[in-house]
C-alpha cells in the first residue's frame, strides 16, 4: 500500500477522529470526546488497522469503520476483550498480503468478551477480501476471521484456537460455560481469498468460530475461495443460516470440539481444481481429534443444505500433488466420524465418490452405532455418490449401506451426478437458481432453495 502525502494524511486523520471512529464509552454510559486510535495506526496511513484495537482498560471502546475508505488489516489485528467493532454497510476491508515467509497476512481476531457488529445489506454487503482483489488474488492472501467465545466446548478452557502460534500477544483461547454468549452480528458479509497454514493441519479458515454462543448472529455470510475450510466451528452452539461456501481447498462446513448448533439454508460448491491432503469434504463432522467420548459431544443440526461436488467420477477420484509434496484428494459429501453425532434433514448431496460416509468401529458405540440407535439421523436427504450414495467405513474399508436409511432418504449411483436429483445446472456457476431442483424432481422440497426460492442468496453472493 502506498503512503499518502503528509498534507492529505493530516486531513484524513482529522476526518477519522471526528467521524469514522466513535468516542470511547464508559460502562456507566458517559461519553468522552476522544478518538480511538486503533492499535498502531500510522500517521500516513489512517485507514490501516494493526496490533490491538481498543485501549485494553476497563473502559469499553467502540471502533467504527466507515465505508468512505478501504480499510487495511496489516498482520493479525485483535479486537480487545470488552471492546466493540462496528462496520458500516458497504465497507471494504482488505487483508494485506504478507511480505515475510512464515508470517500470516492481515486477519481479524475477535477476542472473548469482545463484539463485532458487521451488518451489511443485500445491496451493500460488507466485504473482507485480499488487498489485491482487483488484480490477481489467490486463496490464502490474508489470514481470515476468527471469533472467540465463552460457550461450552469439549476442549480444555486453555486451548489456543487453531492456526495461531503461542507467539501472538493476545488471549486466543476459547470456550467456557455461557451457552448464550454473544460475540455480535455478522450479516450480509462476504469473506474472500482468506486462510493461513501455521503448520500441517493447523490452519486459519475463512470464518472460524470457536466457543461462539447462541447469542451471536451469523446470517447471510459467504466464504469464497479460502485456503483451508470455508466455515469451521470449534464447539459452541451458535446457530448459522443462509451460508454460502465456494471453492474451499479443504472442507466446506467443518464441525468439531462439541459444536451443538444448527446450520440451515446453506449452499456449498466444491473446488474442481484443488483438494486437500486430509480429503476435501462437503461436511466434516468430528467429536474431537482423538476420537474420544469428550463432552459435550459434537451434534450439529443441518437443515436445507445443497452440497455440490465434482462433475465426473474421474475428477472425484483424482489425486494431486500439493506444494507441500503431500497428495491432495477429495472425500465425501458428508464424512461423519470420530464419535460425533449429527442430524441432517432436507438436504441434497451430489458429485462425490461417497455421498454420505459414516465411520464404524466394531465393538465401540461410535458414530455409526449412534446412527443405528437413533441418536443421529438422516431425514429427507437426496444423495448421489459415484460409487456409494450411503456408506459406512471401518478402517480403510468402505461398505455400501443398502437400502438407503429409512426416513424418505433416496440414494443414486450414476455416472451423471445430476441424472436423478435434477437440479437446473449444478456445475454452471452463474446464479443461485442453477441449484434449484426442477419441478419434477423428488428433491423439490429439499436443499438450500426448497421449492425454488432463491431470494435469500440473490444480490450479495458470488459464485465465481
Amino acid at each position: 500500500m502506498k503512503t499518502k502525502p503528509l498534507g492529505l494524511a493530516l486531513f484524513l486523520t482529522a476526518i477519522l477522529s471526528a467521524v469514522l471512529f466513535s468516542s470511547c464509552r464508559k460502562e456507566a454510559g458517559t461519553v468522552e470526546n476522544r478518538a480511538v486510535t486503533a492499535g498502531t495506526m500510522k500517521l500516513g496511513t489512517p485507514n490501516v488497522l494493526s496490533g490491538t484495537l481498543g485501549t485494553g482498560h476497563t473502559i469499553r471502546d467502540t471502533i467504527r469503520l466507515s465505508n468512505v475508505f478501504t480499510w487495511h488489516l496489516s498482520g493479525l489485528v485483535y479486537l480487545d476483550a470488552e471492546d466493540v467493532l462496528v462496520i458500516q454497510p458497504g465497507t471494504l476491508i482488505v487483508g494485506d498480503v504478507s511480505t515475510t515467509t512464515g508470517t500470516p497476512g492481515g486477519g481479524l481476531i475477535v477476542s472473548k468478551n469482545a463484539k463485532i457488529f458487521a451488518e451489511g445489506t443485500v445491496a451493500s454487503p460488507i466485504i473482507f477480501t485480499s488487498e489485491r482483489y482487483n488484480t490477481n488474488p489467490v486463496p490464502g492472501d490474508w489470514a481470515g476471521i476468527i471469533l472467540l467465545g465463552n460457550a461450552p466446548t469439549n476442549a480444555p478452557a486453555t486451548t489456543r484456537v487453531e492456526g495461531i502460534s503461542p507467539a501472538y500477544p493476545n488471549d486466543v483461547t476459547y470456550g467456557g460455560t455461557n451457552h448464550l454468549d454473544n460475540s455480535g452480528v455478522m450479516k450480509y458479509v462476504r469473506i474472500e481469498y482468506a486462510g493461513w497454514e501455521e503448520s500441517l493441519d493447523n490452519e486459519i479458515n475463512g470464518l472460524t468460530m470457536a466457543g461462539v454462543g447462541a447469542g451471536t448472529t451469523i446470517d447471510y455470510v459467504e466464504v469464497f475461495k479460502p485456503l483451508d475450510d470455508a466455515f469451521e466451528w470449534f464447539g459452541g452452539n451458535v446457530n448459522a443460516s443462509h451460508l454460502v461456501a465456494v471453492d474451499a481447498r479443504d472442507d466446506l462446513f467443518d464441525t468439531d470440539r462439541g459444536y451443538m448448533g444448527s446450520i440451515s439454508f446453506a449452499l456449498g460448491l466444491t473446488d474442481t481444481t484443488r483438494s486437500d491432503h486430509s480429503r476435501s469434504n462437503g461436511i466434516e463432522d468430528d467429536n474431537d481429534p482423538f476420537s474420544s467420548s469428550s463432552v459435550p459431544v459434537t451434534h450439529p443440526k443441518f437443515n436445507y443444505l445443497t452440497i455440490i461436488g465434482l462433475p465426473t467420477a474421474t475428477i472425484a477420484a483424482s489425486l494431486r500433488t500439493l506444494p507441500s509434496g503431500l497428495t491432495g484428494r477429495y472425500g465425501a459429501g458428508a464424512h461423519l466420524r470420530r464419535n460425533s453425532e449429527f442430524e441432517i434433514k432436507n438436504s441434497i448431496f451430489l458429485g462425490y465418490t461417497n455421498g454420505i460416509l459414516i465411520d464404524s468401529t466394531p465393538g465401540i458405540p461410535g458414530t455409526y452405532y449412534k446412527f443405528l440407535n437413533g441418536i443421529s439421523f438422516l431425514q429427507n436427504t437426496f444423495v448421489h455418490g459415484f460409487v456409494n450414495a450411503y456408506a459406512k467405513q471401518t478402517g480403510s474399508t468402505v461398505i455400501k449401506i443398502t437400502p438407503p436409511p429409512p426416513g424418505n432418504n433416496l440414494g443414486y449411483e450414476t455416472p451423471n451426478p445430476n441424472a436423478n436429483i435434477q437440479l437446473v445446472a449444478p456445475f454452471i456457476r452463474i446464479q443461485p437458481s442453477n441449484y434449484v431442483p426442477l419441478s419434477l424432481s423428488a428433491a423439490r422440497n429439499a436443499g438450500a432453495f426448497p421449492l425454488g426460492n432463491t431470494t435469500w442468496a440473490n444480490g450479495w453472493t458470488r459464485l465465481r
